[in-house]
């Protein structure tokens, strides 16, 4: 005996699948790097340019708004990143033997 053949469309959902990745979940925090009196400007510079990726020019600000104010913001980034970011500027300034200081908040 032969089965009848029956046809059975696939209903036909209309969804829209959105993945977020793990960093779209963390929430954002705030880094900033800190004025002292022993980092050279230059260094400062460098590091904002090597590690958070600054051009020149913002590089340049966020020095002088720190030096001028105490403190200046860097970047806001999700947390893990800010601090494997902050892990590596402070890793560079250790090994340069200065004082630089980067702190992590959470963003307002």
């Amino acid at each position: 005996m032969q089965m009848p053949c029956l046809e059975t469309a696939a209903p036909q959902l209309d969804v829209e699948w959105v993945v977020a990745t793990e960093t779209e979940l963390d929430p954002p925090y705030d880094i900033f790097v800190h004025n002292d009196d022993v980092t050279s400007m230059e260094f400062v510079i460098a590091v904002l340019q090597q590690v958070f990726n600054l051009a020149m020019p913002d590089a340049l600000t966020v020095m002088l708004m720190a030096h001028n104010n105490g403190e200046a913001k860097v970047a806001t980034l999700p947390l893990e990143t800010a601090k494997y970011k902050v892990g590596q500027a402070h890793a560079l300034a250790r090994q340069a033997q200065y004082p630089l200081r980067f702190t992590i908040e959470p963003a307002e």
